[in-house]
């Protein structure tokens, strides 16, 4: 079940909000200028599947986000727990970090922490299937799989080569939880 938890940024340990309601994590989210949707989910896809299939299968709320958004570059990240470089790939998500563009991620299925700095909260978003989260751009984040990833992500991109991070050297997000799998 998706969550949200805000925190202080300087109290991890104190949440001041939490809620595993999905209208309620949209509204706060929305608060803070971050989209939050629900989609319905496909059981036929699964871990491995072609990326074909899996944008085949969210093709009409692709091309509603392209339309409203002007997204160029539309990707699937598929992972596992037997990934062989799941360490190094978890580690470059976990410092906190700006892209020059909005970050979305729809999650065909799995789940995955977005931590997101705005102001002086942090705001702790677990995203599990079905969950849409867009960080807007130069909006400091972080983003936990977990030691043993398991999601199937549906990225969109405004910039054609991709994800691009700026790291702000902050070390927030060594203060603040991470995704337990």
């Amino acid at each position: 079940m998706s969550e949200l938890k805000i925190f202080h940024e300087r109290e991890s340990q104190q949440v001041v909000v939490q809620s595993k309601q999905p209208d309620e994590i949209a509204s706060h989210l929305k608060a803070a200028g971050v989209r939050f949707e629900q989609w319905r989910t496909s059981a036929a896809i699964k871990p491995g599947d072609a990326t074909e299939a899996v944008l085949a299968a969210y093709r009409k709320d692709i091309d509603r986000l392209i339309a409203e958004e002007g997204y160029q570059t539309v990707d699937v990240v598929s992972l596992s727990s037997s990934a062989p470089n799941k360490v190094e790939l978890r580690k470059k998500f976990l410092s906190e970090h700006t892209h020059g563009e909005d970050e979305v991620r729809f999650f065909v299925g799995g789940e995955g922490l977005f931590s997101l700095h705005i102001g002086n909260k942090v705001y702790e978003v677990l995203c599990q299937r079905g969950d849409l989260i867009s960080v807007p751009a130069l909006t400091p984040h972080w983003f936990d799989m977990g030691p043993n990833p398991n999601f199937i992500a549906i990225r969109l991109f405004n910039n054609p080569e991709g994800w691009v991070a700026h790291y702000t050297g902050n070390d927030i997000a060594d203060r603040f939880s991470r995704l337990s799998n």
